[in-house]
């Protein structure tokens, strides 16, 4: 793909050759029975599975789950080669072992268009967070990782189709493109092309719609789309709302403001004080708030507070009336952060309706994150289909929009010059 500088699929012919395709099955999982509960990451691997068995590769697949920093999660992917099995009509087969000896005679054994999943590459030290940060290996030096002295001398090509975990710089993810012909899968170049959109030749005006709790998440972005001129309109609610009003002067409450210390939220109120300085005509802050009381909600405005003792949860009508309305006029939306805690149904209100509003929305728009996924798949009906585009990655997206080169494309693109 020349406007990428990647290779896709269709650059091959693996018919009959051996094929590691690294994808991202990361999954929630239930901390009591271990079992998957959100299969999204899963369904939008099949489409590249379906098309490398169809094309008659033999497929060695390898995918992660959990990880030292969310060890509950650290699990056998089992089930996940079950539910690929039924998404894709034929069977994926699974091996516990990522790249001894049992699975490279499974790997020799498979017949066209056949395909296993491999054990979990967690389970390997030199895949876990903890080894990339603080060995540091270049991707050239991974070339002595046991997973790429193993597994690359049994396979022609390597795609991978996994920009989930495109941030990560580890063997599975940029090692094999040193010495493989290497591609990317179709969910790789559409997430790619759809976030290349919304930064580069986004429908205007654009506009970014921002929340939730990981607010170094929307920091991030902020400051690129911003300098670069990218959004002409910033709607931030969640804890990113509240921080953009403290950074101003405006006094909440002890309980919220404890909950901003405890923390150490306050580090961006600099920043976000440095933005309103700066781009203060780009910011629709919310003018209103919800939080509980005696087990109900009650919504403020901005000139009831400080209100002590009061944690704010949603945002509140005025809001959400004024979202609405900036919202109706974009021509480009890009959403990552709810707009309150969702899953409590006292305060699903701001999140159901501005997600909604995005869904019905004319404009173009791309939603991303684990949580603004979650909550629109709960609030919204037939997510799939009014959305214009649905993002597997979180950490992979927020660093692509802020401008940082991720390891995984910088090694694809580095294949693709070889090529």
């Amino acid at each position: 793909m020349p406007d990428l500088e990647i290779n896709t699929i269709d650059d091959f012919e693996f018919k009959g050759k051996t094929v590691i395709l690294r994808i991202d099955i990361n999954s929630p999982i239930d901390p009591k029975t271990k079992k998957i509960v959100n299969e999204n990451r899963i369904n939008k691997s099949v489409p590249t599975i379906k098309e490398l068995m169809d094309k008659g590769a033999k497929l060695a697949v390898l995918a992660h789950q959990g990880d030292t920093l969310d060890y509950h999660n650290l699990i056998s992917l089992e089930e996940h080669a079950k539910k690929l099995s039924e998404k894709v009509g034929r069977k994926v087969k699974y091996i516990d072992d990522v790249a001894g000896p049992a699975a490279q005679a499974m790997v020799k054994s498979l017949k066209n268009g056949e395909a296993v999943l491999l054990g979990n590459v967690r389970y390997l030290t030199e895949e876990v967070s903890t080894f990339e940060n603080v060995v540091k290996l270049k991707p050239e030096e991974m070339l002595e990782t046991y997973i790429v002295r193993h597994l690359a001398p049994l396979a022609d090509y390597y795609v991978n189709d996994a920009f989930a975990a495109a941030h990560r710089n580890s063997p599975s993810m940029v090692a094999f493109e040193e010495i493989l012909p290497s591609a990317g899968g179709r969910q790789l170049i559409a997430e790619v092309k759809a976030l290349t959109k919304v930064m580069q030749n986004p429908e205007k005006p654009a506009v970014f719609v921002l929340g939730g709790l990981k607010i170094s998440d929307a920091f991030g972005m902020m400051k690129q789309v911003l300098e670069n001129g990218t959004a002409d309109k910033i709607l931030t609610s969640g804890v990113t709302g509240i921080i953009m009003w403290m950074a101003q002067g405006k006094k909440f409450g002890k309980a919220q403001e404890k909950f901003v210390h405890d923390r150490s939220l306050d580090v961006f109120l600099e920043p976000a004080r440095e933005f309103m300085n700066k781009f203060g005509d780009h910011f629709v802050n919310p003018v209103d708030f919800a939080y509980e009381k005696e087990g109900k909600r009650v919504e403020c405005s901005l000139d009831s507070l400080p209100i002590d003792g009061a944690l704010f949860l949603d945002v509140g009508t005025k809001t959400i009336r004024i979202f609405k309305e900036e919202i109706s006029k974009a021509g480009t939306l890009f959403v990552n952060g709810p707009a309150g805690v969702y899953e409590n149904h006292l305060f699903e209100l701001g999140t159901k309706e501005i997600w909604n509003a995005i869904a019905n929305a004319k404009g173009y728009s791309v939603i991303g994150g684990g949580d603004s996924v979650s909550a629109a798949q709960k609030l919204v009906e037939n997510v799939e289909e009014k959305f214009g585009y649905i993002c597997t990655a979180g950490g992979a997206m927020v660093r692509f929009l802020s401008g940082v080169e991720l390891p995984l494309l910088k090694a694809l693109k580095k294949a693709y010059k070889k090529s």
